[in-house]
């Protein structure tokens, strides 16, 4: 089992995000520190559980790579069947891992990923909530087996409880290193060979904050939206049936909506040019397009006019 603990500027959390680490049941565990170049104190803190622990990994990446390529780096040289990808201002419960690794052990070979439920909480570590709470929308819903179209078409995974097995990961090549963010491409990437299994239990608290790379999602300057059009392309050349397609209409719908509202004109063309070939646009469809372009030509004539 190895656990890849990646750490970004995350000192006021990451002792507790490591001592849950140190507690827990499974007992083979194999542990990369990776530091993605934090400016704060993570990088002595890192040095302190090393020091402790000197069966513990430790890499210091002196520039930051994005969590991509630093999860990468480490994972390439790590041994385990079965791979944590844990952000360190998340907390692992204490039977997190063996819960996990008993399921997998109830599954075939077929399962690339156990993911479970997690409770958020915030800077403080105060609860806000459950992931997967009753009576939730069906979009919200948990699905196990093959959820290929489930990933297209809605987030409905809590990534931060995510176990995979190793050949899964290995035969995608580990993450894509030029995307901003890894965990749609992965599902997608990964779901289209590998079935996904979801056990009902809280085993991981995630944490929301603002530094958070998801705090950053869905916003006016979200970063990764590029990366998620991206993503989407590499779905449309996976789909296979009706049904996936129209699972993807559905996301591209989603996306194509927010970067409208967000004024992000190129984003906007790049979403319905991929919509157009899986599906016929509707006319909001076409309206959002038109709007977006209209209003990309109207800031180039501003721009023009006040130089």
């Amino acid at each position: 089992m190895t656990v890849v603990a990646l750490c970004h500027n995350h000192a006021p959390f990451l002792r507790e995000a490591l001592d849950s680490v140190l507690a827990q049941a499974y007992p083979h565990l194999e542990v990369w520190l990776v530091d993605d170049a934090s400016t704060d104190e993570s990088p002595a803190i890192l040095r302190q559980y090393a020091a402790a622990h000197p069966a513990w990994h430790l890499l210091l990446l002196p520039e930051n790579v994005g969590n991509c390529r630093a999860f990468n780096h480490a994972f390439r040289q790590s041994t385990g069947e079965f791979v944590v990808d844990f952000a360190t201002d998340d907390v692992l419960l204490p039977d997190r891992l063996a819960r996990q690794v008993a399921q997998f052990g109830a599954l075939d070979v077929s399962y690339g990923v156990v993911y479970s439920n997690a409770e958020l909480i915030d800077e403080q570590g105060n609860l806000l909530g459950r992931h997967y709470y009753p009576g939730a929308p069906a979009h919200l819903r948990p699905a196990s087996g093959w959820v290929f179209a489930d990933v297209l078409a809605r987030f409905f995974i809590s990534t931060p409880t995510m176990l995979m097995r190793r050949a899964c990961l290995a035969a995608l090549g580990g993450y894509d290193e030029a995307l901003a963010y890894e965990d749609f491409d992965f599902w997608v990437r990964a779901a289209r060979d590998w079935q996904f299994d979801y056990l009902d239990a809280v085993t991981t608290r995630k944490r929301k904050h603002p530094r958070a790379m998801s705090a950053r999602a869905y916003r006016a300057d979200d970063p990764y939206l590029t990366s998620t059009i991206r993503v989407c392309a590499k779905a449309l050349a996976l789909v296979r049936t009706p049904a996936e397609r129209a699972a993807l209409a559905v996301r591209l719908r989603w996306e194509l909506r927010h970067a409208a509202r967000r004024h992000r004109p190129a984003e906007v063309g790049a979403l319905f040019a991929l919509l157009r070939q899986v599906v016929r646009p509707a006319p909001l469809d076409r309206a959002l397009a038109a709007w977006s372009r209209a209003l990309a030509a109207w800031s180039r004539a501003l721009a023009a006019w006040w130089r």
